[in-house]
């Protein structure tokens, strides 16, 4: 199937790894061009230099954090690309710890980076959004925003918090034809996964370690997921044939979400 996304301007925030780097690749094998960013900007460079020998793809340090730099980034990326027909928000961490054990600095940089981390990018974006004949904004978030963890409080709650805000946005954002949606991911196997097993003092490798946790958390398909996993539904979100798709929030957590 088309998805339509030939030569359409996608800008993707936390592009160097992950769930950010597969949906970058997914896309530009789908012919759209691409604007992408990260903190680390060599690093960025040399994870896509294979996209830039089959696409346009323009890279940048950013700071979602700070408005001004992300200004600089859309900018530079409306002027390279001729304007944007999707945004992907990706760009987060979780923040393993109790309330209690969490300071006020760390609380505040938190809800910064899951609530200004994606609004700095949205509202940089919204006019060129606007002029596109298929506008799509993909807020990548987590299944954490519905079904929270102690062990995970304040990342929770600030995902929560953004996911009410997506919605917001959606309706707000609909009257301009820019569709707005949430994909909730469960456990993937990203860079932090792999950090967290090397930091362990467990004597398995990876995929076992990881089955256990799974097992815990009560994944039904027993695994973590991947990050093409994820890439496919965000990619499928961006395309003009998902044109009648806004305010939607899809969980990609192999049945971990324990709710209706």
């Amino acid at each position: 199937m088309d998805l339509q996304l030939k030569g359409r301007r996608i800008l993707i925030t936390g592009a160097s790894s992950g769930i950010g780097l597969a949906t970058a690749t997914m896309l530009a094998g789908e012919g759209a061009r691409l604007a992408l960013c990260a903190r680390d900007e060599p690093r960025l460079r040399e994870a896509t230099a294979a996209l830039a020998e089959i696409t346009d793809v323009v890279t940048a340090t950013c700071d979602v954090t700070d408005r001004q730099s992300v200004e600089n980034f859309v900018s530079q990326a409306i002027d390279r690309l001729g304007g944007l027909d999707g945004v992907v928000c990706n760009a987060g961490r979780s923040l393993m710890s109790t309330v209690d054990d969490t300071s006020d600095d760390d609380i505040r940089t938190e809800f910064d980076l899951k609530i200004f981390g994606a609004l700095n990018v949205v509202r940089a974006a919204k006019k060129a959004l606007a002029s596109s004949d298929s506008a799509s904004i993909v807020v990548v978030n987590a299944i954490l925003s519905r079904q929270p963890e102690s062990r995970l409080a304040i990342t929770a709650a600030a995902r929560a918090g953004l996911l009410n805000l997506s919605r917001s946005l959606a309706n707000d954002y609909a009257a301009e034809n820019i569709r707005v949606n949430s994909v909730l991911l469960g456990l993937v196997d990203t860079g932090q996964w792999q950090r967290r097993h090397g930091d362990s003092d467990t004597e398995l490798d990876f995929a076992d370690w990881s089955a256990e946790i799974a097992a815990d958390r009560g994944i039904g398909l027993g695994r973590f997921g991947t990050a093409d996993e994820l890439a496919f539904p965000i990619t499928a979100l961006l395309s003009p044939r998902s044109s009648y798709i806004t305010g939607a929030s899809l969980d990609v957590g192999g049945g971990v979400h324990r709710y209706v």
